[in-house]
């Protein structure tokens, strides 16, 4: 006789309800075990063990949000899902800070329920009694200070949730790389991650983007397209430089992650979507809905919970670890040998303040990695900012100190610029990009050089 794997405890009054709860759940070969009220769901909690928690917003005895406290604080291992009242958004989202998987709204709507129970049992089945703390070599949050534990443990955390993360930090340090992280530890990991930089989609064609499009809805549109929401159907979504959208596709935006739903341009019927939606940017959104450039009620709604990835400044520990690692991985790229740095060479690593994070760590060593001789990286080989020309001086700092600079280090400069260039076959955006400098900094630099 086939055994029923999981139990899930349903916390509700209304007897309807439970009924749709228990024929859905035992088809999907669940037990459902039910409490009219918050007491009796506590009573439960003590006497067994649950793979799920599905609970009402509204109990005789008090609130779900109360429940969902409880349980964080009691058996912080089950995941709860809260059910609210159509178009409620503000408990929804409550219920997401306070601890919650999930939500489903009513009427209940069994595609999404059946998608949200079987997350949440992928999660019941993979979860272990403590958090091992993992660095994490294969993608690179790498490193042994405080800074680094904390953001990877807040990692381990959040992908345990379906609560949607606002990932803010300066640029560099790393925001998408946490959120594939938080995608690769939670139950959507075998499911697809969208990345999507908000800021590189022309405004024509972001509802297309975004939503999808059917054959002959508008000029050139010559077959069905598949929007980015579909794409990521089942996994994430995750809206890079989100700041960047124009305030009439923020408000499509909204509703689509509201209603779970997106409707493609042309067609006639809304699509179910289930999706995850993980944001970031290096603007401060908050200042940004003051002023009206953001809506605030999309801000709330992507920002349920927030996490700061620190400055490399912040973690300036880690920088010896971080240059060993990004050293191997350009090594094995461009399949050479791993060269050494030198003592002078970590300390001026060490020294420097890296406005551009671990980005700008990386395009030092790519640049170093073009100009070093004898298996060692030195101090000058790096070209750190402080011993070039910054591309931010005045004409007339340039004409002070460009020309004074040691001969040797324009010929160093000129040699490294050279090889960016030979190696990009000559694409000069493509160089300056490898070499870690604007275009316009690059055009100063072939200029004063005299690089044809």
């Amino acid at each position: 006789m086939n055994q029923t794997k999981h139990t899930a405890l349903i916390v509700d009054d209304e007897p309807d309800i439970l009924e749709l709860l228990d024929i859905t759940l035992s088809r999907m070969d669940i037990k459902t075990v039910s409490a009219e009220n918050i007491n009796q769901a506590k009573a439960l909690l003590k006497e067994q063990n649950f793979d799920l928690c599905l609970t009402d917003m509204r109990l005789p005895d008090g609130n779900g949000i109360e429940l969902i406290k409880y349980i964080q604080e009691n058996v912080p291992s089950l995941p709860v899902a809260m059910i609210t009242a159509h178009g409620n958004m503000e408990y929804a989202i409550e219920a997401l800070k306070s601890g919650a998987f999930d939500f489903v709204s009513k009427p209940v709507d069994l595609n999404i329920l059946r998608n949200l129970v079987s997350a949440t049992l992928k999660l019941s089945s993979s979860k272990t009694e403590e958090q091992v703390d993992v660095q994490d070599e294969q993608h690179g949050l790498l490193g042994i200070s405080e800074a680094i534990k904390e953001t990877r443990s807040k990692i381990q955390k959040l992908a345990r949730s379906q609560a949607p993360v606002y990932i803010h930090g300066e640029s560099g340090v790393g925001k998408e790389l946490v959120a594939r992280l938080i995608h690769k530890q939670g139950p959507r990991a075998d499911n697809a991650f969208v990345p999507v930089n908000c800021g590189a989609i022309p405004s024509e064609l972001m509802e297309s983007e975004f939503f999808g499009h059917k054959k002959g809805s508008f000029t050139g549109a010559t077959t069905d397209k598949e929007g980015l929401f579909q794409s990521a159907d089942g996994g994430t979504l995750f809206l890079d430089e989100v700041a960047d959208l124009p305030l009439a596709m923020q408000v499509k935006l909204l509703r689509a992650i509201q209603e779970k739903a997106v409707r493609p341009i042309g067609g006639h019927q809304e699509i179910t979507v289930n999706v995850r939606i993980l944001s970031a940017t290096h603007k401060n959104l908050n200042e940004l809905t003051k002023t009206g450039e953001f809506r605030q009620d999309l801000y709330y709604r992507i920002n349920v919970i927030e996490l700061e990835v620190p400055s490399l400044r912040e973690h300036a520990e880690d920088i010896p670890l971080l240059a060993n690692y990004l050293l191997q991985k350009i090594a094995t790229e461009w399949q050479t040998e791993t060269p050494k740095l030198g003592d002078d060479t970590l300390q001026a690593l060490n020294e420097y303040s890296f406005p551009g994070n671990v980005r700008e760590l990386e395009n030092i060593l790519e640049r170093a990695m073009t100009l070093h001789e004898n298996q060692v990286i030195t101090r000058a080989d790096l070209q750190l900012p402080e011993l070039t020309i910054n591309e931010d001086m005045s004409h007339s700092d340039q004409n002070n100190h460009g020309l004074s600079l040691d001969p040797t280090l324009n010929e160093k400069e000129k040699e490294v610029i050279q090889k960016a260039l030979e190696q990009t076959r000559y694409n000069k955006t493509a160089a300056a990009k490898l070499l870690g400098i604007s275009f316009r900094a690059l055009r100063y630099r072939l200029k004063k050089l005299g690089i044809e």
